[in-house]
């Protein structure tokens, strides 16, 4: 029997993402209109589970991939040849068809409109995710809301090269289409490495860094979609300057990254707790210890990107000071 008191749970932190995003968009689309996307989306994750379901059958078959395919080997290599290519070719096929009708019923879409249908489908796909681990129960309410962005984090490479391209076919929304593969790859790579020993367990260190990168980058493609000039970090004038300033951004992702994942580690650890328990002296400390070391690794994050953008004002002022 399934649980229906789970689908709101699935899909309201989905739903208020999107509504945020349309929100931010100037000459939005209908709101009605972004929810048929949503609804569409949902769609693309049963028939790509369902297509998953059908390629795991037909290569279970193999003995290579029966012995391998429980290894970080092969779990690399069933992201990166079936799972990311079969998800984001599902939304990648969702959007193009919806667009392409409202495109011939009615007038050229806007680049901000096909971005946010990009959006509004990959927060469809991450609904129907959320359901399905919610049903198997392989997943928190928490870890599941803390992931609701991460789809369209996946899509917004090709999102936005066909944003700029719409309704013509480019070559870039291929290369962007791939690079969205690697890119979801990785992160399920580096979210299943926590179960093997060390030193493979390592590398689940660098997933919320890396998901911080990812956010970063589908923010820079709203700004750009827009037309809104990119936030720029990067401002030497000499390549040792511009070598310096990637590696504090390297710093900075770390740090900041770990610190999400510190307090994401601080919120399941609390989740098992009773609220009688919360009141003990050696769990206040725990929480006071882990919320002072991460939040001290957000503050020095924090500081360095302040200190980056500083950077690139100083140096525009003192164009403008020597132009003038």
């Amino acid at each position: 029997m399934v649980d229906l008191s789970l689908v709101p749970w699935a899909v309201v932190p989905p739903l208020l993402l999107l509504v945020y995003y349309y929100w931010r968009f100037a000459n939005s689309p209908s709101l009605l209109r972004l929810l048929l996307f949503f609804v569409a989306g949902a769609i693309s994750g049963f028939v790509a589970l369902s297509l998953e379901w059908l390629v795991e059958t037909q290569v279970n078959s193999f003995p290579f991939w029966r012995q391998t395919r429980t290894t970080l080997v092969g779990i690399a290599l069933r992201q990166l040849l079936e799972v990311g290519p079969i998800e984001e070719g599902c939304k990648l096929i969702v959007v193009v068809a919806l667009g392409w009708y409202f495109q011939r019923r009615q007038y050229r879409l806007r680049r901000t409109t096909v971005f946010l249908f990009t959006i509004a489908v990959a927060l469809g796909f991450t609904a129907e995710e959320n359901w399905i681990y919610f049903v198997h129960n392989t997943a928190s309410i928490l870890e599941r809301s803390l992931t609701t962005p991460v789809h369209a984090m996946f899509s917004a490479p090709w999102g936005y090269a066909l944003a700029l391209s719409f309704p013509r076919y480019h070559p870039r929304v291929a290369k962007a289409w791939f690079n969205s593969v690697i890119y979801h790859a990785l992160v399920n790579v580096l979210s299943s490495a926590w179960r093997y020993p060390q030193p493979l367990s390592f590398l689940s260190y660098g997933l919320f860094p890396f998901l911080l990168w990812i956010f970063w980058r589908l923010e820079q493609f709203l700004r750009k979609v827009q037309r809104i000039p990119p936030i720029t970090l990067i401002s030497g004038y000499t390549p040792q300057h511009r070598f310096w300033q990637r590696g504090l951004v390297m710093f900075a992702l770390i740090l900041g990254g770990n610190a999400i994942f510190g307090l994401f580690l601080l919120l399941r650890s609390l989740s098992s707790v009773t609220p009688a328990q919360l009141f003990e002296p050696t769990i206040l400390w725990f929480i006071f210890s882990r919320l002072l070391l991460n939040f001290t690794f957000g503050l020095i994050a924090w500081k360095i990107y302040r200190y980056l953008r500083n950077q690139v004002r100083s140096k525009r002022f003192s164009a403008c000071v020597f132009r003038d």
